[in-house]
Formats: structure tokens, C-alpha cells, sequence
């Protein structure tokens, strides 16, 4: 690639300058290296150039005296073209806890197993100064700690039960968290400790036919691996990472670390220097210094100071460079400078860098167009894929696998009972699920019947009355519902037919602008997030007005979605308005807009309470003119004295907490015009895909890649811990957020906490306050004027603060777990660690519920694994704000998934979308028999089973779950699916599950053809449409043979041809 090529060339000329040249010769010898005046954009620079001088096998150690000094490193020696880099993270321990987090200790011991069983060497690894006396285990105790097995190889599978066992994993009917196993029939599967996946061994007899890594979500295989090492126990602390590193290793130690390496690079002259002071080797930082967002495109001045500093240096044979992240922002810096040859003759290359430096004795001034633009977005290292590639769904559904008894559950015919237990029937012998209704009256439904009930989740914390047997009321209720969510789906389609057939602006296609914006986005974009851009930029080219919704948490990037649309309008001749609820979220997006569209000659401003007179008056004028190309603010902006030259895009933040006469006026005010409505209260999925027929909708639900779970601590109130929380936090340059949920003592608990940290400062903030004076705390917080927000709960729900790492929750059992669950998601935002601290009473009250939910939180630290209870708690919720009072009540009445499905059924039907049909056919044989216990009693020349049996799936939750996975099929497609993910999941299937997905294919086929009974008996086949017989010839077809497996697939041909 030409870019190494140049960053190698450029590495070479300050590697030959003589003061360089010397201390790099000292590299491999006794004699320390020590380069001294060195700026800190200069430091990775210089590790990179010592680093490179290694032979292909040599190890290196790079020491950082912190966390985020060690991120910024790992991050530049990479753009500096160090390979094989190792990012050893520090070991956290959160305080008042024995146990650190396990996906940091798993981390650790996955990069502890590279080091050990790399063969060559070559690797970088970058780690904090704190980290050298860390307890791990010793290289030798690493080579004896894990298991290698590789294809083909004999282990017995109880021989590695037997050491899992013995290493204290735990045998579990699914595998979803490291230190699990569990075995079904020839599947093995488990979660070692040092791995990001969990891995299925497949085994014939002893002998292992294939390892696959699989996703703990899907449950479904993803990778195949010719070998595997897994780790079982993490070896108690047998050294220290100095242990690790060997004689002839480099170790370089960044400024200000205490320690020494053979390589030292500091800021100021040694310790020991006598003499003149040398600054031979001084690296120095640009001396253009940094701009504010927009000066360099909006400012001719800066401009030419930038351009009369480069001149000088080209003319005094300086060798000068730029690096620009992504060709957008090379093309961008092109296209500016278009008239000035000098800024044009820098060299290009490719990379992250936040801030340039000069090195006056090699001649070479290095710049970053970061700086140039003023964009500050600190390069954080890309972590290896554990971390990277976690971008999992944000919010898994609960399932019937997750009911315990005594939840209340819903049965599509029968209404809301409550679930007792799964057990085996005194008749049959077969298992089914026991669900008691009122009059303690039991409903016993076979498992293979699951797919009828469903958990119940309502609306609100009100617990439902159970239904009577065999009582008109649910009928009533359902059929209530029915008719509502028909008036509802009406109402969505008839607002939907409005707008497509009123005239909207359409606005041009993509322009270069906007293509060299998009590639100046210094992040990677998420899937849902690409998705949601697409969406919308093709309902903005349309010549209808658009009315999307974006949904997903805080910090999931629907900004950028909402940013990108408005610099559509803006490039396309037209005007742009963001409407926010508060002041607060208005100067943040001034801010992310600002500093976003800083290359380009775009007009931003801000309408708000604060803004001065003179400021509003110059607003509405460019409003007017047309000067202004983007205007944030809140309700301000639908006043009567706003009016806009060539308006063309809203993007209302937020809605939900506008008030009613609000949303009325938007309606009025911005009719035929596009409006981008963004929320970030998530909605569930089954609603989203029940309303994407009526409601133009993008879910954002994959966090970014940078995000990391919070540490969590439950721990009981202790100011000791909590003074130590917040010092540590504080340290580290830091924001805390408190939590105390009593108005009346929130004064004397400031006072507590101001003893305990006498330096900070501290803002107290409450919904009893005047909305102004909140308004003010919240901006006092957000801005970095204070240190610790004390409140009642967090107000701003879509505010971001990115430096704000820890919270601590005092009487954390006074909150739902979903209130909990969005409170601890408002720290852990910018790739930092997070910390959450939830406090308890010492008193040993709370040891029912509250107990429960606050170490359910504990549990799911994992960033979108688990917590679906409460997760979905808080969807609810927002489908309750999405669907209104009304739908609400009948959410109550009959659960939220069957709503969902009426929804989706009354949508589709009146759009007369043709949808794959329920496979609701009956099949009536006198040969199949559907229960394991009357087959086992019956002639296999006669009969056939079709069900799942026991030994296939042990488990009776997982059986009910691959049951209602099957009642879900509704193609041919799916059911091949469906059998490949069994097959992966639980091995070869047996000839009763195929029998199984082959009377299933057989009520697909038939649903397909209008067939609403499908009758075998002896060779006659039997199908009825409409209410009368299908006759061939006046006939009822005849099978032609008398074999139950042949008069399956028989009939199954024939219905593929009606």
C-alpha cells in the first residue's frame, strides 16, 4: 500500500537522523535508550520506531502509565504500523467485591494463552504500569493449564465431563455464560474461560468428528475449528506479569511512569542529565495548534496562518505530512484548498491521529486533520473481537424457556391462568405444562401444544384477574381487542394514505459532499445504524413527505442517522429544524452538529431560553433569508414570530415528552414537509415488525463497538466503598452520577457526601425543582462544571454525557429493574470502563423481591445478554407510549405478544398483503402417533412417531422452546432451517423429528392450497377444501403404498403438485 510505504519512508528519515540513529543502535545492548523532549503526540511515534528495529521474532513490552494513555497508544502504534499488538486490560476490581468482572479476568487469560502458545514471538503487547504487579498465572502454570483437542482425536466425553467438573464448571441444559457445559447425546458444548464463544464438540462414538464455535443468543454454530484449547480454571496467582517478560524482550515505559525500560521516552531531560541541556532528540507539538470546529472552512485568516507556516517549512526543505482517517476527509481537505498550493503539496496518509507534532532535527512536521478540523474524538484502541464484535441485539425476547412457576402466561384459546409446573401425565405418561385457572381449576396442555401459551406481560405493575374455564368473558375480550386493534390499524393506514398521496419535497441524490461526509464519520457504523440511514435518505429522495421513526437506547448512534438527513436537506438547497423537549438536549446537539458539519460551510444556530436577545433576533433573520442552514431548539421554534425561507426536513427528538397541544401544532405547522421523529425508548421487536406495514419505522437496536458492560456491585451501604468510588473516578478525570431517591433528606445526604469528598463539586437536581432551575443543573453537569450529579433519578433520559463512568445507586431496592436497567445504562458510553454501584440497606429487609431484581442486574452485566425481563419491561413501556392510552388497555386485557399478533394479522390483511398462511390444516392418520409413551408400545411396521423425543432433548424448557420454533414455520424453507439448526444444536435427528417436520410440511402445503383437513386411512387419502372432498376421477386419491414412512412422503409429493 502506498500510505506504509509512505509512513515507513517517513519513519526512515528520522530514524537516520544522527541523535536518533544513536539511541536506536542502543536497542539489543546493555545500554539504556533514553529520548527525552518528546511531546505526547510524539510517544507511540517513537515506540513505534524502536519497535520496528526488532527482528520478526522479538517480543515487546509498551508500559502506559493509565488506562486511557494505554488506550491512546495501543490505538496510534497501530496507525504507525505496529502488527500483532496485545491490549492487556487492567485487572478492575470493583470495590467492596472478592470477584472482578469475568469478562475483563477472560480477556486477560485469552491474551495471557497467546503470548504462551506463540511459537515466534512478534507481538507488541501494550499495558498499564499498575498491571506489572498484577497476580496471574506463571508462564510455566499457563503451558499446564488447558485441554487442546483436535478433529478426529479420541476423548471420551464422560473423561471431560469428569474435568469440568473437577475445574468447578457447571452442567446447565444450555450453555449461555463461561465455566458451563452441557451435553446432548453426541453434543458437547462448552464455554471455556479465556474464550469469547462457547464451542460444540460433535462426537462419533469417542471420537470427535467437529468443533464449531456457536453464538450463546442463536444457540447456532457459526465457525468451524480444526482444534481448540480450552482453559478450565484460571491458575491462582503463581507470579506476576514481570514473570512474563524474558531477558531479551523490549520493554519501552511511556512519561511518566515510574518504571524504567530499556527503552525510556520522556517528556523533560533525565534525571541524572549534567550539562547543557540537548534537545537533539526533542519532539515538539504543532505549532499550528488545534482549531474550533468550522474556523479552518469558515475563517480565511486561519487559513492563511496555516498555510504561511507550511510555506516556510517546504521552503526550508522540511518534509511535511498529513494524516487524514478516510479518503472522505482527504477529498474534503482537497477541495478546500484548491487555490493554495502550498497546504495541497503536503503528503496524504491513512490513519487515526488525534493531534500532530514537529521533529526539528530530522526536518519532518507530521499534522493530523483532526486538529485541522476540530474534531476531538480520542482514538480508543480497537480491542480484540470479544469486545469488538459484541454488538449483539440489544434486547432478546422473553420466551416461554424463561416462565417460572407461578407466572402468569396466556393460552390463545383458554385466556390468562397461572403456570404451576411441567410434569408427566398419569394417563399418557407424556409430559405436559400445568396452568391453573380460577376456581383452582388445572388446564393440562401437551408440550406439543406450547406454541398456544405465551408468557403475559400487561401494561403497568397491575397483576390481571386468572380466567375461568370454559367462562364467554376472554372470548369477549379477545374479541374486543380484535375489533380495537382493527379501529387502530385503520386509523395508522389512513394517516399512512394521507401522506403518500400528499406532494412533499423531494430532494436530490447523494451529492460528492455528502458521500465525503459520510467517510469523514470517525466511527464504525453499526448494521441497524447503515440500515437506518438507508431508510431514510430513500424516504427523503421520494416525492412523498416522510414520517419515520427512529427507536434505540441513548448512545446507539441514532444522532448520526438524524445529523446525516439533515446534511442531505441542507447540501439539497433547503432548510433543516430540530426540535428538542429541552434546553439541555438542545446545546448538545448544537454541540455533536457543530463540531460534525465542521469542514463545510453550514450555518448552525441554537433558539433557545438562554439564548441572548441579539443572538435570537440574528437567528430569525437568517431563518428568514435563508442564511441559516440548520436551527436547533426546543418549542421555541413552533412560535409565531419563526417563520423559514425553504424549510425541508424536522427531526423532532424525543416526542414522547412533548405535551399534547404540542404535538397538535406540529402536526399543523409542518404538513407536506419531511419529519424524522427519533425516540430512545427502544420498542419491542414483535410490535416492530407488527406495525412495519403501517408505520415507516427503523430500530436501532446494536450497541457500538466500543461499548463495554459495567462492573456492577451490589453491595450494602458503606461510605467507605462509595468514597473510594468516586476518588477513583475523580482521578481518572471523571463524572459521577448519585442516586437517592428521598426530595426530603437529598440536602443532608450533599452534606455526607461533601465530607467524604471534600474537593468536588457537587449539583443537586430533583423533579420537584423549577424546570428552570433543573434546566440549569442539567447544563451545569453536562458542560463539566460540576463533578458529581446528586438527583432523584436521572432526569435527561436522552442526554449523553460520555465522561460520566460511575454511578452508585443508594436504596437500590427501591427501583424496578427496568428503572435500574436504563439508570445503569446512562454510564459505560465511551469505551471507558463504567462502574455501578447499588446500595442496600445493611438491615436484612430486603430479601424478597428487591433482593431478587438488584442481583438479577448484578448477573447480566453483558451489554444486551441478558436481563430480558427487564428489558422488555421497559419495551412495554414504550409501546405504551407508542400506541396510546386505549391500545394500552387491551394490552392489559390479553397480553402483549397475542396483541402483537393481531396487530400484525388486521395490518396485513387490510393492505391485502398475501403472507405465508398459518399452517392451521389438521392432520388425521391411523398411523402417526404423536405421544412417546403410546409409541413405545406400538408395532414400528405400523406406526409412526412424530414428536421430539427426551433423548434427543433431555431438557423439557428446551423442548417446549423447539416446539414453538416449529409452530413459528410457515415455508418449506423455514423447516429445512429449522431441522439444519436441530441438527447442529442437539446432532443427527432421529426418525421421529423428521416424521415430525414432515407432518408439519404436510399442514403447510395444505394451508397453502386451502386445505383445511388432510385424512389419511389405510391407503385413501382424504382432503378437504371449503367443506367438501378434493376427488380425483370421483375418486379419493389412493396412496400406493401401505408403509407409514412412504404414505408421509407420498402425500407430501402430492400436495406439492395441488
Amino acid at each position: 500500500m502506498a500510505e506504509e510505504a509512505s509512513i515507513s519512508a517517513l519513519m526512515d528519515r528520522v530514524a537516520r537522523t544522527a541523535p536518533f540513529h544513536r539511541e536506536l543502535a542502543k536497542l539489543g545492548t546493555e545500554e539504556q535508550a533514553v529520548f527525552d523532549h518528546t511531546s505526547l503526540p510524539g510517544v507511540p511515534f517513537v515506540a513505534a520506531l524502536c519497535i520496528r528495529t526488532l527482528p520478526d521474532t522479538a517480543r515487546a513490552w509498551v508500559v502506559a502509565p493509565h488506562l486511557r494513555a494505554q488506550e491512546a497508544l495501543a490505538a496510534q502504534l497501530e496507525t504507525w504500523g505496529v502488527r500483532h499488538l496485545l491490549f492487556i486490560p487492567e485487572k478492575e476490581v470493583a470495590l467492596g467485591e472478592e470477584m472482578g468482572d469475568p469478562e475483563l479476568a477472560a480477556e486477560r487469560l485469552n491474551i495471557l494463552h497467546r503470548i504462551s502458545s506463540s511459537r515466534t514471538g512478534g507481538q507488541t503487547i501494550v499495558l498499564t504500569e499498575g498491571s506489572l504487579n498484577d497476580e496471574v498465572p506463571s508462564p510455566d502454570g499457563m503451558q499446564n493449564q488447558g485441554i487442546t483437542l483436535k478433529s478426529g482425536e479420541t476423548h471420551a466425553p464422560d473423561d471431560l465431563i469428569r474435568q469440568f467438573e473437577e475445574a468447578g464448571f457447571e452442567g446447565v441444559p444450555q450453555v449461555i455464560s463461561r465455566g458451563q457445559w452441557s451435553r446432548r447425546g453426541g453434543i458437547l458444548d462448552v464455554f471455556p474461560l479465556q474464550s469469547s464463544h462457547p464451542v460444540r464438540l460433535e462426537f462419533f462414538d469417542d471420537e470427535i468428528e467437529s468443533i464449531r464455535e456457536f453464538d450463546v443468543d442463536s444457540q447456532i454454530s457459526f465457525r468451524k475449528a480444526e482444534h481448540v484449547n480450552l482453559i478450565l480454571a484460571e491458575a491462582a496467582g503463581a507470579g506476576t506479569l514481570r514473570d512474563w517478560i524474558k531477558p531479551d524482550d523490549l520493554v519501552i515505559t511511556a512519561p511518566f511512569c515510574k518504571e524504567r525500560g530499556n527503552v525510556c521516552i520522556l517528556t523533560s531531560p533525565p534525571e541524572n542529565a549534567a550539562g547543557e541541556e540537548d534537545f537533539s532528540l526533542a519532539i515538539h507539538d504543532n505549532p499550528l495548534g488545534s482549531f474550533e470546529a468550522g474556523d479552518f472552512v469558515m475563517q480565511e485568516m486561519r487559513r492563511e496562518l496555516a498555510e504561511r507556516q507550511i510555506r516556510e517549512w517546504l521552503d526550508r526543505k522540511w518534509n511535511v505530512s498529513m494524516f487524514f482517517p478516510n479518503e472522505g476527509e482527504e477529498e474534503r481537505f482537497r477541495d478546500i484548498c484548491a487555490g493554495t498550493p502550498a497546504l495541497l503539496s503536503i503528503a496524504p496518509l491513512r490513519g487515526e491521529l488525534p493531534a500532530g507534532f514537529s521533529i526539528p532535527e530530522a526536518k519532518t512536521a507530521v499534522l493530523s486533520s483532526s486538529e485541522l478540523f476540530g474534531r476531538y474524538q480520542s482514538a480508543t484502541a480497537r480491542r480484540r473481537a470479544s469486545r469488538e464484535d459484541k454488538a449483539r441485539k440489544a434486547r432478546a425476547q422473553a420466551s416461554l424457556k424463561d416462565i417460572n412457576p407461578g407466572d402468569l402466561v396466556v393460552h390463545t384459546s383458554y385466556g390468562i391462568g397461572k403456570f404451576i409446573n411441567i410434569s408427566a401425565s398419569p394417563d399418557s405418561g407424556d409430559e405436559e405444562m400445568n396452568i391453573l385457572y380460577r376456581d383452582n381449576t388445572i388446564l393440562h396442555v401437551p408440550l406439543s401444544q406450547a406454541h398456544l401459551v405465551s408468557r403475559y406481560i400487561g401494561l403497568g405493575s397491575k397483576t390481571p384477574e386468572l380466567n375461568k374455564l370454559g367462562d364467554s368473558k376472554w372470548q369477549h375480550a379477545k374479541k374486543s381487542a380484535e375489533r380495537s386493534v382493527a379501529d387502530y390499524a385503520a386509523q395508522l393506514l389512513n394517516v399512512q394514505a394521507e401522506r403518500q398521496t400528499g406532494k412533499g419535497c423531494s430532494h436530490p441524490p447523494d451529492s460528492k459532499w455528502m458521500w465525503e461526509f459520510e467517510s469523514s464519520f470517525p466511527f464504525r457504523e453499526t448494521q441497524d445504524q447503515l440500515r437506518a440511514i438507508a431508510q431514510t435518505k430513500a424516504d427523503m429522495e421520494s416525492t412523498r413527505p416522510m414520517d419515520r421513526l427512529i427507536c434505540g437506547d441513548v448512545g446507539f448512534g441514532k444522532t448520526e442517522v438524524a445529523i446525516r438527513a439533515a446534511f442531505k436537506c441542507v447540501t439539497g438547497g433547503r432548510q433543516a429544524a430540530v426540535l428538542v423537549p429541552t434546553t439541555v438536549l438542545a446545546e448538545q446537539h448544537f454541540r455533536t452538529f457543530k463540531e460534525r458539519m465542521s469542514e463545510y460551510p453550514v450555518r448552525i444556530e441554537m433558539l433557545s431560553r438562554f439564548s441572548s436577545a441579539a443572538d435570537i433576533r440574528s437567528t430569525l433573520e437568517g431563518l428568514r433569508t435563508g442564511a441559516v442552514d440548520i436551527v436547533i431548539g426546543t418549542h421555541r421554534l413552533i412560535s409565531d414570530d419563526v417563520s423559514m425561507k425553504n424549510l425541508g426536513l424536522v427531526i423532532i427528538d424525543e416526542e414522547q415528552r412533548f405535551g399534547v397541544r404540542h404535538k397538535e401544532k406540529f402536526k399543523e405547522r409542518f404538513k407536506g414537509i419531511d419529519v424524522l421523529t427519533l425516540s430512545a425508548t427502544p420498542i419491542p421487536r414483535t410490535l416492530y415488525i407488527a406495525l412495519m406495514g403501517a408505520r415507516d419505522m427503523s430500530s436501532i437496536e446494536t450497541p457500538p463497538v466500543n461499548r463495554q458492560p459495567v462492573q456492577t456491585s451490589v453491595c450494602p451501604y458503606d461510605e467507605r466503598i462509595m468514597k473510594k468510588a468516586m476518588e477513583r473516578e475523580l482521578e481518572r478525570g471523571g463524572q459521577i452520577f448519585l442516586l437517592h431517591n428521598r426530595v426530603k433528606t437529598i440536602e443532608l445526604f450533599r452534606d455526607r457526601i461533601q465530607a467524604l469528598v471534600p474537593k468536588a463539586r457537587i449539583v443537586i437536581g430533583h423533579g420537584q425543582m423549577p424546570k428552570e432551575e433543573l434546566e440549569k443543573v442539567m447544563r451545569t453537569f453536562v458542560q463539566g462544571k460540576a463533578d458529581i450529579l446528586l438527583a432523584t433519578t436521572i432526569i435527561e433520559s436522552g442526554i449523553d454525557i460520555p465522561n460520566a463512568n460511575t454511578i452508585i445507586i443508594d436504596r437500590a431496592d427501591r427501583f424496578g429493574l427496568a428503572d435500574l436497567y436504563q439508570l445503569r445504562g446512562r454510564v459505560g458510553r465511551a469505551g471507558h470502563r463504567a462502574y455501578a454501584y447499588l446500595m442496600l440497606p445493611r438491615s436484612a429487609a430486603t430479601t424478597g423481591d428487591a433482593r431478587k431484581r438488584v442481583s438479577a442486574i448484578k448477573q447480566y452485566t453483558e451489554l444486551g445478554s441478558g436481563f430480558k425481563i427487564a428489558m422488555r419491561d421497559l419495551e412495554i413501556r414504550g409501546a405504551g407510549n407508542l400506541l396510546g392510552t386505549q391500545q394500552s388497555g387491551h394490552i392489559a386485557a390479553i397480553g402483549f405478544d397475542l396483541y402483537c399478533q393481531l396487530l400484525q394479522q388486521s395490518i396485513a390483511q387490510m393492505q391485502g398483503k398475501r403472507t405465508a398462511p398459518r399452517p392451521d390444516a389438521a392432520l388425521r392418520t391411523d398411523f402417526i402417533v404423536n405421544s412417546e409413551t403410546q409409541f413405545a408400545a406400538k408395532s414400528r411396521k405400523d406406526y409412526l412417531g412424530a414428536f421430539l423425543p427426551r433423548e434427543y432433548i433431555s431438557d423439557a424448557a428446551l423442548r417446549i422452546s423447539a416446539y414453538k420454533d416449529l409452530a413459528a414455520v410457515r415455508t418449506l424453507k423455514e423447516a429445512d432451517n429449522l431441522l439444519r439448526a436441530w441438527e447442529d444444536r442437539f446432532g443427527p435427528t432421529p426418525e421421529t423429528v423428521r416424521h415430525l417436520l414432515d407432518s408439519h410440511k404436510i399442514k403447510i402445503l395444505a394451508s397453502r392450497a386451502n386445505i383445511s383437513m388432510v385424512e389419511i386411512s389405510g391407503q385413501r387419502l382424504m382432503l378437504t377444501r371449503n367443506g367438501d372432498f378434493i376427488l380425483l376421477s370421483n375418486k379419493f386419491p389412493r396412496l400406493a403404498s401401505a408403509a407409514p414412512a412412504d404414505k408421509l412422503r407420498e402425500t407430501l409429493d402430492m400436495l406439492k403438485n395441488i
